[in-house]
This record gives C-alpha cells, sequence and structure tokens, in this order.
C-alpha cells in the first residue's frame, strides 16, 4: 500500500538537516583532534584527570563551520518570514529540532554535550553549531522569555534549574508537524475550535466593510460589543469572509491562549472568540499580540481594567433587528404556512442557537409527523433559550391559552395589548425611533393588581404562553438580604441574565421588593430608599419583559407606577364570573347530571383561585369512592375554602 502524501516539506527540512550534520561533524572533528578521552567509551560518564586538564585549557572553535542557509524556498524559511525571525533565530530552531527529525543527531549531540544521556541541544550546543560566543549577550538574548522563539511558542528552553548553557531546548510537536506539513490543530486545542458559520445575512454591511477595510490593513485585536446574541459574531464572521481571511473560531478557557495563538500563527489565520466573561480572556492575551488578527465578541461593556496599557479596538455592533427575519427564513421552508415575523418576533437567538432552534422545530415537526407549525418553532426556540435564571427564581413551562382565564372584557383586552407590544416593541421601539431616549430599554413591564386569587398568576403564565416563552417566578428568598447592598446585587444578578433570555419575568408580590419610599429616619430607611432607588433605575435600562403583581396597588410606589407600560386591575369575580369559573373547573371532571351551579356562585364569594381549590378538593373526594362528582362533594369544598378564610359559611348551606 502507497501513501499519497507530499514529501516535499520534509525534503526540504532534510536538506537543512544534511548541512547541520556538517557542521556537527566538523565540531566533534574540531573537539577530537586534540581531546584525550575521545577514544574513550565511557567518555561522558565520568571525567578522568587528563580530560580535567583538558577543560582548564578549552581549545578556540573551529575557523570556519559549513553553511546552514541555502537557496531554497521550504517551511522553516516561509515561517521564519512570516513571523519575522533572524537568521539566528531560525538556525536555532532548525538545531533543537534535529533529534526529531533525525535520530542520528541524538548519539551527535550526546557527544557534543559530554553526556550520553543528553540527547538534545542545549543552549551552549546550539551557540557552538551556530558559531557564536557563549558570552555573547546578543546571543543569550534570544533564548530569553520575551525573546520571538520562546514568545511565539516556537522553543522551549527546558530545566530552569540547571546552568544557562546546560538547559535542553524542545521545538513543540505542534511546530514541527507544521514544518511537515501536517495542518492538524494542536490536540490542546481539542473541543475549543469551530468552524465559523454564521449566516452574514443579519451583519451591517456598511459596519462590515469598514471593518474589512481594517482588518485587511494589518493585525489587530477588535473587542466588538453586540446588543443582539450573535450580530457580533455575524459582523465578525461577515468581514474576515471580506478581507480574505480564515479565523479560528475560539470558544475554550483562556488557559489555552498560547497554544491558541501560536495555531493562528502558524496557520496564519485570525482568532475569533465570542465569550459571555470577555474579561479573563483579553488579560490573559495582554498588549504584546500584534502579529495576529484578534476579534472578541460580547454582549457585556469593554472594561479599561482588562488591559494594562493598549487598549483594543473598541467597537459597537449596530443593530440590525429587521434582518433577524432573513436569518430565521434562510434556515426555514420557503414558505412556512404561518406568520413567521409574528413568530419569532420575542426571541432574541442568533448565530447558532438561531440554526439548532430552526433544526428543532423541523426535527419536532417530523417526529408528530405533521408540516412545520408556528408552536414547533416556538418550542425549538425555547430550547435554545436556556438562562441561568434557576439560580434565582422557579421556572414555568407554560400548558395554558387565553380559554383557560375568566376575565371580564377590559383586562383581557389589556392582557392582549401587553402581549402585542412585547412581540413589536422592537419596530416601535427601534425601527420607528419611539424610545424615549435616555439610555433606556426596550422592555415591557406590566403590573397586575387585585386580590388574592383573582387570576394574576394565571394570566402572567398566559401571556408567557401566548408569546411561546417561559415564565420565570422570582424567589424573594433569593434576593432580599439582611446584608446592606446584598439585595441589589442579587437583583442586578437577576436582571441581567433576563435581559440576555428569551422569557417573562415575573415578581410575584412585587410590593416586597418595590414598595414605597419612607422618609429617612434613621439608616434603614436610608439605605431602603437607596435600594428602591437603584430599582427605578435599572428598571428604565430593562430590554425584557417583566410582570408585578401586587394584592395591594396602593402599597407600590408612584415612582414605580410611572415606569410601568399597563396597570392591569384584576376585579374580584361577581356572581357571573363566579359561574362561569365553576363551569370551567368542571369542565374535564366526570360529574353526575343536572348539577346546580348558580346557587354556589350567588351564596359563596369566592375568588378565582379560591373555586378551583374547592373544585380540586371536591375531586379528590369523588375520585376517593370512584364515582362521578356530585353536588355535595362541591359543597363541601365550598364550606372548607370558607373555613380556610375564617369566614361564616352561608346559613342556608351550613
Amino acid at each position: 500500500m502507497t501513501l499519497d502524501v507530499s514529501l516535499e516539506p520534509a525534503a526540504a527540512l532534510l536538506v537543512r538537516l544534511s548541512a547541520l550534520r556538517d557542521r556537527a561533524a566538523a565540531l566533534v572533528a574540531h573537539r577530537s583532534a586534540d581531546d584525550p578521552t575521545a577514544a574513550d567509551p565511557l567518555r561522558g560518564l565520568y571525567l578522568s584527570e587528563e580530560a580535567v586538564l583538558h577543560l582548564l585549557h578549552p581549545p578556540s572553535g573551529p575557523a570556519e563551520l559549513p553553511s546552514l542557509a541555502g537557496d531554497f524556498t521550504d517551511p522553516l524559511a516561509d515561517l521564519a518570514a512570516r513571523l519575522r525571525l533572524t537568521g539566528l533565530d531560525t538556525a536555532l530552531l532548525l538545531i533543537a529540532l534535529a533529534p526529531d527529525l533525525d535520530r542520528t543527531f541524538e548519539p551527535l549531540y550526546g557527544y557534543l554535550n559530554d553526556d550520553v544521556g543528553r540527547r538534545r541541544a542545549t543552549v551552549g550546543l546550539a551557540l557552538d553549531l551556530y558559531g557564536a560566543p557563549a558570552h555573547l549577550a546578543v546571543a543569550r538574548a534570544r533564548f530569553h522569555p520575551t525573546a520571538p522563539l520562546t514568545a511565539l511558542g516556537l522553543l522551549t528552553v527546558e530545566e530552569p534549574e540547571r546552568p544557562f548553557l546546560s538547559r535542553s531546548l524542545r521545538v513543540p510537536d505542534r511546530v514541527l508537524a507544521h514544518l511537515l506539513g501536517d495542518d492538524t490543530p494542536d490536540p490542546a486545542l481539542t473541543g475549543c475550535l469551530r468552524e465559523p458559520s454564521y449566516d452574514s445575512e443579519i451583519a451591517d454591511a456598511e459596519f462590515v466593510r469598514r471593518l474589512a477595510a481594517r482588518i485587511a490593513a494589518g493585525p489587530l485585536v477588535v473587542f466588538l460589543r453586540e446588543r443582539r446574541e450573535g450580530e457580533g459574531l455575524g459582523c465578525a464572521t461577515a468581514a474576515l469572509r471580506l478581507a480574505g481571511r480564515a479565523a479560528l473560531h475560539y470558544t475554550g478557557p483562556e488557559e489555552r491562549i498560547p497554544e491558541l495563538l501560536r495555531e493562528a500563527r502558524l496557520s496564519g489565520r485570525a482568532v475569533l472568540v465570542d465569550s459571555e466573561q470577555p474579561g479573563p480572556f483579553l488579560r490573559a492575551l495582554g498588549t504584546a499580540v500584534t502579529d495576529v488578527t484578534v476579534l472578541v465578541t460580547a454582549a457585556r461593556p469593554y472594561d479599561p481594567q482588562w488591559c494594562d496599557h493598549r487598549d483594543p479596538l473598541v467597537l459597537e455592533v449596530p443593530s440590525r433587528r429587521a434582518a433577524a427575519l432573513d436569518a430565521w427564513a434562510a434556515v426555514l421552508p420557503a414558505d412556512p404556512g404561518f406568520d413567521l415575523a409574528a413568530t419569532i418576533a420575542p426571541y432574541h437567538l442568533g448565530g447558532e442557537r438561531l440554526t439548532r432552534a430552526a433544526r428543532a422545530a423541523q426535527a419536532l415537526a417530523a417526529f408528530d409527523g405533521t408540516p412545520l407549525t408556528a408552536a414547533h418553532l416556538r418550542l425549538g426556540a425555547r430550547q435554545q433559550s436556556a438562562s441561568g435564571l434557576e439560580q434565582h427564581a422557579r421556572r414555568i413551562r407554560p400548558a395554558v391559552d387565553w380559554r383557560d382565564l375568566v376575565l371580564p372584557e377590559r383586562p383581557l383586552t389589556e392582557l392582549r395589548e401587553l402581549a402585542l407590544r412585547a412581540r413589536h416593541r422592537d419596530r416601535v421601539l427601534g425601527d420607528w425611533r419611539l424610545s424615549a431616549g435616555g439610555g433606556r430599554g426596550r422592555g415591557v413591564l406590566g403590573l397586575f393588581a387585585g386580590e388574592s386569587g383573582t387570576g394574576k398568576t394565571l394570566s402572567a403564565e398566559v401571556v408567557a404562553a401566548e408569546l411561546g416563552l417561559d415564565l420565570y417566578v422570582v424567589q424573594l428568598s433569593s434576593v432580599v438580604d439582611k446584608y446592606v447592598g446584598e439585595t441589589e446585587k442579587n437583583l442586578e444578578r437577576i436582571f441581567t441574565e433576563a435581559d440576555r433570555t428569551d422569557a417573562v419575568l415575573l415578581f410575584d408580590e412585587a410590593d416586597a421588593v418595590f414598595g414605597r419610599r419612607s422618609e429617612v429616619k434613621d439608616a434603614h430607611d436610608r439605605y431602603a430608599n437607596l435600594e428602591s432607588a437603584y430599582l427605578l433605575q435599572r428598571l428604565e435600562a430593562f430590554d425584557g419583559i417583566a410582570l408585578l403583581t401586587t394584592n395591594l396597588r396602593a402599597n407600590i410606589d408612584e415612582a414605580f407606577t410611572r415606569r410601568l407600560d399597563l396597570v392591569i386591575d384584576f376585579p374580584f369575580p361577581d356572581e357571573e364570573q363566579r359561574l362561569a369559573l365553576w363551569r370551567h373547573g368542571l369542565a374535564h371532571v366526570p360529574s353526575e347530571e343536572g348539577i346546580e351551579l348558580r346557587p354556589l356562585a350567588r351564596d359563596f364569594e369566592l375568588s378565582g383561585g379560591a373555586i378551583r381549590s374547592a373544585v380540586v378538593t371536591a375531586a379528590y373526594l369523588a375520585a376517593a369512592r370512584d364515582r362521578p362528582l356530585t353536588a355535595a362533594d362541591l359543597l363541601e369544598g365550598a364550606r372548607r375554602e370558607y373555613r380556610k378564610a375564617g369566614r361564616l359559611v352561608p346559613g342556608t348551606w351550613a
């Protein structure tokens, strides 16, 4: 069997090694000419008296050594030209890699090191083979950690505990593989690299053109701040493509940056990083990288403390929210059969997550054996909208719709308007430029006010279901902290995560957090007011969807109310609504025929939540008998709800 591989890169290196072997032979001949231990088979294992005397009077170097340079083009010459290595650097690199390419150099180096166990080049041997005096500061400096060979990751000086001239030199396997024509990425980067494959339709054309021109002008480090996930990555990949530059899309930890930069230098590619925490990456990158183009995208604003002295080129990625429809349409069937724009409006997915959401929706449709629907697309998008909100909030996958709400016409209309605001906010506030300015976000904020059990939480779940989003109920126990400033930190974590997550945020019993400010009488009042002031500022900058519920609207500070988009009052149900609630609760429960519900609705003044609890109690009583539910079961459920509330059961039912 023959291997269909090119031997040209290796052949060029072998020619260089032939010249190096001649040079080593000349050095061996010169050293052995007057060395009394040259013929000793144990040479290098011990020192005789003659050897010591010989060392005390070392001979001068040979008058002339064969040249290591050649008049041919080879990978080592290409690498030296691309990385601007000097002739000395190139020769030192060749000397260090020789034992890894030709085993015959191992005994040669052992002899020249005067130690048969040291079969690699040392600093002193490399200088001798090159013909540079060991005391020459300029030559010794080529092995300094900041010198090109070591700083670029091409050469490793090992054994720092040894004297300088006795330290071994090693060329990393990846460098040698590159010189031999193997461009397989460094094993240390396994799982950390991927091909940039984002559809650039979402990128702003003019911005991409200017960025591409700057990339083509020479190496630089760019920090791209994106407002919508995927926009920075789309602009970066589009600009690199326009500039004719290939890139390494890196998704690993900052500990592998030296290997990443070396890979970029060897392959001549740029580095593309999208990270939620760009600070550690930029710190590890340092300010000395001037020969590699690096583009970092993140949603966080740039912090000057991430870099010591030299800042990257910091750019704000222009948002093209209207182009999101084109990005979705590019990965979905030509005519999906539903309003694609209205379906995707609540989502802010981008990049690979957008493509994966589309694939997941199509897979769900195939599993159901039906054409792709809006419900499939919503479910696929929700699967890609994972977040860290679970640490601070309880996640609810909505399983209700508008049919589950029994409310008067006015709150129903206002709830539908709230959903419309959430769906069309990007167009109205962004494309139509109706944002209030002043750094205010594009969030949708609503307050649900009403007595307990009137349907506030259920309405929030219905709104989330209408938008195809998950509902996160904030746990106040994970927010409020007795220590000063900790409550604000917890709220900031929640708002930050909610800003980047496609979800509906629900603050149940919101007056515990958004209560009225009080007159400052002591330090506790002052810090409580600071907390409220922080919340006011944070709500204005919020970009997500947040709903607040309260049993006492008067307890909510008026400053919060002014910043809300809608305040929806949930009235206590009247007799007709209570009758509708009883009927709705029994819709799926096996019941006896002829049960009269109007007397229960008339005489038991229960909220919607209490009526549901009464139906659940009655259903358990019926299930225990293994018989259909009866009027007596419903009556017992209603009585228990009255007793729980500490109320007297109406006399006719007592």
